[in-house]
C-alpha cells in the first residue's frame, strides 16, 4: 500500500476501477429495472437538473431512461466481456508460450506459427467478420476478442521462457532431477507472471475498446442489454441537439481506460526491481 500511495495517479486510477467495479458488480441488482423503463417526459433530459430526481443529474437518453443508471448497469457488460477475454487469452496464450518456449522439439517451431497466422489478420477486422457470420451475444464477443489477444500472451511468454530456461537455477533444477511440470510451473512461471500481469492490466484496456468500437459498429453487443459503446451509438444521432448522449458514456470509457494505463505503468514499475526503488524513496519521504 505504500508503495501505491507513491504513486498518486496510480492510487487515484485504483480508486477508481474500484469504484467501477462495484457499479459492475451491484449496479443492476439496484438500478436494471429503472435502465429499462421508458420515460417520455425526461426525454433528452438535460444534465445537471434535478427537479426529476437525482439519477437524472447526468441527464436522460432518447426514450427518457436516466444516464447515470444505465452508465453504471452498462459497467457490468463491459467489464465482463473486457475480463473475459483478457483472463482467456492470458491463460490459454501463456500456456502456449510455456510450452514452445521450453520445448525444444516440434512444438517450439509448430506453436509459434500459430500465433504468426492470427497476427497476419488485423484483430477488429477478424472481430468484424466472425460476429458477422455469428450472433452478437456476450459469449461469442468473448471468444473472438480473446483469440485476437492470444499472440500477444503467446509471444511474449515464448520470448521470457527461452531467456529464463538458460539460467543457472533451472539447469540446476534439472540436474538435481526435477521433472518438466516442476521446472515450469515452479521455477520459470512465477518469474513470467509480473509481465504477463503488466501486459494483462494494459490489454484490459485495449479490449475494452475494441468492444467499444464493435458495439459502435452495431455489431457488439444488442438492445436491450448495454454497453458504454452501444450507448455512444445510440447517442450519435443527437450529437446536434443531446451531446450528453454520447459525453457521459465516452467519458467513462476514457477515464477508465487511463485509469488502467496509469495501473498498468504502476505495476511495471513496482514489478522492476532496478524501479521500484524509487516508489520506496518516495514512500519514505511522504512518510
Amino acid at each position: 500500500m505504500s508503495l501505491l500511495w507513491a504513486d498518486k495517479l496510480a492510487c487515484a486510477a485504483v480508486i477508481f476501477l474500484v469504484i467501477v467495479t462495484l457499479c459492475a458488480i451491484f449496479g443492476p441488482m439496484f438500478l436494471e429495472e429503472i435502465t429499462s423503463k421508458p420515460n417520455l417526459r425526461g426525454r433528452n433530459a438535460p444534465p445537471f437538473d434535478l427537479s426529476k430526481g437525482w439519477m437524472f443529474i447526468l441527464g436522460g437518453d432518447q426514450l427518457g431512461r436516466p444516464l447515470l443508471a444505465r452508465i453504471i448497469v452498462a459497467a457490468q457488460n463491459t467489464m465482463v466481456v473486457a475480463a473475459g477475454a483478457v483472463v482467456a487469452s492470458m491463460i490459454i496464450g501463456s500456456a502456449l508460450g510455456l510450452i514452445a518456449g521450453y520445448s525444444r522439439g516440434r512444438a517450439g517451431q509448430i506453436i509459434p506459427r500459430l500465433a504468426d497466422v492470427i497476427m497476419s489478420f488485423p484483430s477488429l477486422l477478424l472481430a468484424v467478420i466472425v460476429l458477422y457470420m455469428l450472433e452478437p451475444a456476450v459469449g461469442n464477443l468473448v471468444i473472438v476478442l480473446a483469440i485476437t489477444r492470444i499472440p500477444i500472451y503467446l509471444r511474449t511468454t515464448r520470448a521470457e521462457v527461452l531467456e529464463i530456461r538458460e539460467r543457472m537455477f533451472v539447469q540446476a533444477a534439472r540436474v538435481m532431477g526435477a521433472s518438466t511440470k516442476r521446472i515450469v510451473f515452479r521455477h520459470i512461471l512465477p518469474v513470467v507472471l509480473p509481465t504477463l500481469t503488466t501486459i494483462a492490466t494494459l490489454d484490459f484496456a485495449f479490449v475494452m475498446l475494441a468492444e467499444s468500437s464493435l458495439s459502435f459498429l452495431g455489431i457488439g453487443i444488442q438492445p436491450p442489454e448495454i454497453t458504454w459503446g452501444l450507448m455512444v451509438s445510440q447517442g450519435r444521432p443527437y450529437l446536434t441537439s443531446a451531446w450528453w448522449l454520447c459525453f457521459w458514456p465516452g467519458l467513462a470509457i476514457i477515464l477508465t481506460t487511463l485509469s488502467l494505463n496509469l495501473l498498468s505503468n504502476w505495476l511495471r514499475v513496482v514489478l522492476d526491481p532496478q524501479q521500484r526503488w524509487r516508489l520506496e524513496m518516495g514512500g519514505k519521504k511522504n512518510a
